[in-house]
């Protein structure tokens, strides 16, 4: 079943119109959706290398102006929808936590956990709760999800073909591997 959907992933990457979902889904995932972009970016870029560039830029520029979404909702819709994300994902308590930290440490929070397998959507919402500077959000979201972009895509770009051999044989450790990297992320942020 997993090769079968592994296959299917690949398939549609190779699709003309796959970059729309990806830009959707890196858009979503910076304000409230669960689900890193990832899980397409990668079989994107392994079925068109040529393309790495263009597929690490769209996908900062959905993320950062998905960060924005993000940031809006803390700071103009708190009290309704951005309350409602943090406790449909469980981050109450470490919400108001990572709250109070932001007068201190705001630009290298956001650097930092920009790159973590954490919720960028933590990151986004918190920032406009504490009304974080909104040009220095910007710039620093667009040098952190550009950097992890960029990286993963030129991974990819230019060990590829080895990478995708070893995806292919061990499909269900990566897969496995990548599901733990999210749960720890996830349980670090609501433990930590």
């Amino acid at each position: 079943m997993l090769r079968r959907l592994y296959n299917k992933t690949i398939e549609l990457a190779e699709h003309p119109k796959a970059i729309y979902a990806l830009i959707a889904v890196a858009f979503a995932e910076s304000s409230f959706f669960p689900i890193p972009p990832d899980p397409m970016l990668v079989p994107m870029v392994l079925a068109r290398p040529q393309s790495a560039w263009r597929i690490a830029f769209l996908t900062t520029i959905a993320s950062v102006l998905g960060g924005i979404a993000g940031y809006a909702i803390g700071y103009f819709l708190y009290e309704t929808i951005g309350q409602w994300v943090i406790h449909f994902y469980g981050y109450q308590e470490n919400f108001h936590h990572f709250q109070q930290k932001y007068d201190e440490w705001g630009f290298w929070i956001i650097m930092i956990k920009g790159l973590t397998p954490i919720p960028y959507k933590l990151v986004t919402i918190a920032s406009g709760v504490a009304k974080f500077d909104l040009t220095i959000f910007i710039v620093a979201s667009i040098i952190t999800r550009g950097a992890r972009f960029y990286l993963v895509c030129a991974l990819l770009k230019y060990y590829g073909q080895p990478i995708r051999i070893f995806i292919e044989k061990y499909l269900t450790w990566v897969t496995t591997a990548f599901l733990v990297l999210i749960i720890s992320g996830l349980l670090l942020i609501k433990y930590v």
